[in-house]
């Protein structure tokens, strides 16, 4: 919904990921949380409680149309990631979630810290009912005691988010136990699933596996994958935590969890503090070490004849084993009684289930940089509102669209689609941008037609060395070929437009196509519109290498087509 009349459920990779999850896991659970809205929602102001009836029918119309256009039950709905909540919202939210019949679909909040949301709860009646979870993030394994007087259920609703090597499976494994024995959390939520975007974009590869090279086909399943299986292959949603779990003697935890229909699944992990810290926050220092844990199965488990045992060890490569299935261990002669010997950065997993299997996957493909010469006409046959390979926006969106109204050269462009600007979750900047290309570029040439759609006010721009991203948008350095709608061009250091390099004026004006052209070799640029020198040997000494970008002077309709870029170690020697 870019636009207050404007229903779309076919944008995003979202739906079809949610698709092909329950397709392997019918029982997984799909929960919904707003990171942005678009701006019509707050009426000129970066809030959306403005209207809080149509900021509820926004988020509403979204749990409909995944049931009806996907068949998507969506479980859970938080309320802004990480910002403010406001009680009145979430009330209204649950009254309207309710007149439509989504009683089914239960309320998170805050997705943020664990206070005042839990406090706010206990002293207003109504707002204790219409919260089902109490979410927090990054909570370091423990909680606080107005969430337990609650007696909701407490999430680690964001939690990792840490480089994905061997220190970050640690980590997985360790808060994955940490935060119900220390917390009573009894679901944590990796932040994210997939690291599939440049790896210099802030926070890169902290997902559970990488997949970052879509032009070569390349992927990493990564040590965290393994680390959460051992907990994810042998439970379900619907299990419960035993009451006896806790720390080892020696360092590390363990937990037990039941279906309550016999299944009995125990996860010990003896992570050690150096191979363990996650991102955040700051972890205390504790020791692990050798020891022998014994382990005493009462009740209706004391008849569990047999347990299988799956094994991880992470650290040198001499020894490290990824959810490897051992031996079974057989019960029948020990009264439920069994001990193990524990070293260091272990993870292990006994289970009644004996549907766990490591599987197997094709050889990935190798490992590619990006290819050094790169076009893309979009004259493609991708699904309508779309985004282009490749192309990573970090502001705006741009969309692969049909100008019905120019049946020559550029029926089919990429257009940037958002005419307001967002409300934010992180400081995003005030113009739209998308890169491309290998971080590591340094020289380059890069071609592109545009097209500005806004008259006077409109212009649009394309970059070379952009060197950051994300959250850091803002304050994107690079070299910067700018021209405006009312027949100026510019040339900046920064996407904020306040280091000026060189600035005149151009032929251009709004509803034209133009071809701009930037070449960027060692410190020194240069750029032509439509073939022709615009501004020559203009000296740029920092940042030495990026990405290329295309985007707009602000949230504004502006077409791209055409798009080319060839980086050269040297641009002299370039065709």
């Amino acid at each position: 919904m870019h636009y207050a009349l404007d229903e779309n459920y076919f944008r995003g990779y979202e739906w079809w990921l949610m698709k092909e999850a329950k397709k392997r896991n019918p029982n997984i659970t799909l929960m919904g949380l707003p990171w942005s809205f678009p701006g019509w929602l707050g009426h000129g102001f970066n809030w959306p409680y403005e209207n809080l009836q149509l900021t509820a029918y926004y988020v509403i119309n979204w749990i409909v149309g995944a049931k009806h256009y996907h068949d998507l039950d969506i479980d859970y709905i938080g309320i802004w990631n990480e910002r403010s909540f406001n009680i009145n919202y979430i009330k209204v939210l649950r009254q309207m979630l309710d007149y439509q019949g989504l009683q089914r679909v239960k309320i998170i909040a805050s997705d943020n810290l664990w206070e005042p949301i839990s406090a706010f709860m206990l002293l207003d009646s109504e707002l204790l009912k219409a919260i089902d979870v109490i979410g927090a993030h990054y909570p370091g394994t423990y909680t606080v005691k107005d969430a337990k007087l609650t007696r909701k259920k407490l999430w680690s609703s964001e939690d990792f988010s840490t480089f994905n090597n061997d220190v970050g499976a640690g980590c997985w494994g360790r808060i994955l136990n940490q935060n119900y024995i220390n917390g009573n959390m009894t679901s944590t939520i990796a932040w994210n699933l997939v690291a599939s975007y440049y790896e210099q974009l802030p926070y890169g590869r902290s997902g559970l596996m990488t997949a970052q090279e879509p032009w070569s086909g390349h992927y990493v399943v990564e040590s965290p994958i393994w680390v959460s299986a051992h907990t994810t292959q042998f439970t379900q949603p619907g299990w419960y935590y035993l009451k006896t779990v806790g720390h080892l003697e020696k360092g590390g935890s363990y937990v037990a969890l039941t279906d309550g229909l016999g299944n009995l699944t125990i996860i010990i992990e003896t992570m050690s503090h150096t191979h363990s810290k996650c991102i955040r926050p700051l972890l205390p220092y504790f020791n692990v070490s050798h020891q022998f844990a014994t382990f005493v199965l009462k009740g209706s488990f004391s008849k569990i004849p047999e347990l299988q045992v799956w094994y991880t060890k992470l650290g040198k490569s001499s020894e490290r084993f990824l959810f490897k299935q051992l031996d079974s261990l057989w019960l029948l002669d020990s009264n439920g009684s069994f001990t193990l010997e524990l070293q260091e950065d272990e993870l292990v997993t006994l289970t009644t289930l004996t549907s766990g299997s490591k599987g197997s996957y094709p050889l990935p493909p190798k490992s590619q940089p990006f290819p050094p010469i790169y076009k893309d006409d979009f004259n493609v046959d991708y699904p309508f509102f779309s985004e282009a390979p490749n192309f990573a926006d970090q502001t705006g969106v741009f969309e692969y669209f049909m100008n019905t109204e120019d049946p020559g050269e550029h029926r089919f462009t990429l257009r940037q689609v958002l005419n307001q600007r967002p409300i934010t979750w992180a400081a995003d900047a005030p113009n739209t941008i998308s890169v491309i290309g290998d971080y590591k570029w340094s020289n380059m040439r890069i071609t592109c037609d545009v097209y500005i759609e806004t008259p006077e006010n409109g212009g649009v721009f394309i970059a070379g060395r952009v060197n950051k991203g994300g959250i850091w948008i803002r304050s994107a350095r690079g070299v910067f070929f700018w021209i405006f709608a009312n027949g100026t061009y510019r040339v900046t250091g920064d996407l904020a437009g306040w280091i000026i390099y060189a600035l005149g004026k151009a032929e251009v004006t709004a509803q034209e196509w133009y071809t701009l052209t930037l070449t960027i070799n060692g410190d020194f640029s240069s750029g032509m519109l439509n073939g022709k020198p615009l501004w020559t040997n203009v000296h740029v000494n920092f940042p030495k290498n990026g990405w290329a970008a295309i985007g707009t002077h602000s949230f504004e309709f502006a077409q791209f087509d055409n798009f080319h870029v060839e980086a050269h170690p040297d641009m002299h020697r370039a065709p």
